[in-house]
């Protein structure tokens, strides 16, 4: 006596699994997302315009207190006595500081004196 066959389950769309993409639905003609700007050139066949991006914003780098002690070879509470002073600026993250690389470039710079 054989058993009955049972067809094949369907196949359903799998999670996206760590550091990949999630499914995206595909575009729908003639629909233009909000941010995508339109040159008034027509495209290389004369067809349709060419979309064009906008620029990439610079990266603005973060350093920890340790890292800006690090650098400037003072304790980390020295570091701390700046911040909190406001002679360096910083941005509070939960209980921690976070401080733009930018900032003690600029607080280096201006405490930098010429010896005659």
């Amino acid at each position: 006596m054989s058993l009955p066959q049972r067809s094949p389950a369907p196949a359903l769309p799998r999670q996206a699994t760590y550091g990949q993409r999630p499914y995206t639905r595909p575009a729908v003609p003639g629909h233009q997302p909000a941010s995508a700007q339109l040159r008034p050139e027509a495209g290389p066949l004369g067809q349709r315009p060419v979309l064009e991006r906008p620029a990439p914003r610079p990266a603005l780098a973060f350093l920890t207190v340790a890292e800006v002690a690090a650098i400037m070879r003072v304790s980390k509470m020295t570091v701390y006595r700046l911040v909190h002073g406001g002679e360096l600026a910083a941005v509070r993250v939960g209980r921690s500081f976070r401080v733009p690389q930018s900032a003690v470039r600029d607080y280096l710079a201006e405490g930098r004196t010429d010896v005659a």
